[in-house]
């Protein structure tokens, strides 16, 4: 490994630390199912989270789920033969989400939506079977940008991807270990590592595809503004609920708990310059009514 890729190894390894602790992803006891899609992503994630597992001693179990789809021309031998390699502990699941798929989703429209809920369904079941309590998924800084601008977009709602949240019926916590990390440093250390990416005949067959423009936009704008992704995720958790027109939002901040961003102390007035008048407009003389 070069001192290049070391280097982009260890900002990594420090960002996922600092993401771990900050948003308490993890507790000594879990036992986490990690996502293993194929892609580049879900590769980092696990050497990621191993490294940062290592560094902070905690005593987390981490088990490799991969989920065959039914894809036609699938072969998830390379994967398998990577995890086996490294021992990684790691179950193979098979559920035909692939036909379902096609089959509900409508002409001109994305598959992403409809694969994405029938995945996390059959990971949430694999969890379930083999007493996991918390599911990693590979999401980095850029797919939560772009989730955001694409809800602001389209879907007309402010809302991105949490570090962390619990699922609807509360059995499982679902992690984002990668969610501050730009995909760039990821791209690089896939490369380095020389994962075995599994292709997707899915979501990677569609031109054309909103989040492909919301991309290209916000390369563009990095054109201008160097560090602009890195300036929007700093805004993602420096919320300022009394300047948005949500209702509910500014009645929950206006009753929430004292030692959450306490009110600054009142300031002295300050004196203003004196907006002197110096020309005026006398104002409108009204003519009497008169009645017949």
């Amino acid at each position: 490994m070069s001192n290049a890729a070391k280097r982009t190894f260890k900002h990594l390894c420090k960002q996922v630390a600092t993401t771990v602790t900050k948003y308490q992803l993890l507790a000594p006891g879990d036992r986490v199912g990690v996502a293993m899609s194929g892609g580049k992503d879900s590769y980092s994630m696990l050497v990621l989270l191993q490294q940062v597992l290592r560094n902070l001693g905690l005593d987390v179990h981490l088990i490799a789920l991969h989920l065959d789809q039914g894809q036609p021309g699938y072969d998830g031998a390379p994967l398998r033969a990577w995890l086996l390699e490294r021992e990684v502990e790691h179950h193979i699941l098979r559920e035909d989400t692939y036909s379902v798929v096609l089959e509900h989703t409508k002409p001109g429209d994305t598959y992403c939506s409809v694969c994405s809920r029938l995945r996390r369904g059959a990971l949430y079941t694999a969890l379930e079977r083999l007493g996991l309590n918390k599911l990693a998924l590979g999401h980095h800084r850029d797919d939560a940008l772009e989730t955001l601008l694409l809800n602001l977009f389209y879907a007309g709602k402010l809302q991105g991807m949490p570090a962390k949240y619990r699922t609807d019926d509360g059995r499982f916590d679902v992690i984002r270990p990668l969610v501050e990390c730009a995909e760039r440093d990821l791209i690089e250390l896939a490369a380095t590592e020389r994962f075995p990416i599994l292709p997707c005949n899915l979501c990677g067959s569609q031109e054309g595809l909103k989040r492909q423009r919301i991309k290209a936009m916000l390369s563009e704008l990095e054109r201008e503004t160097p560090h602009v992704r890195s300036v929007m995720l700093n805004a993602i958790g420096n919320v300022r609920p009394t300047h948005l027109l949500d209702q509910d939002v500014l009645a929950a901040w206006h009753n929430r708990p004292p030692e959450i961003r306490p009110e600054p102390e009142p300031r002295a007035t300050q004196r203003h310059m004196t907006a002197a008048t110096v020309a005026s407009l006398p104002a409108r003389r009204h003519l009497p009514l008169v009645s017949d």
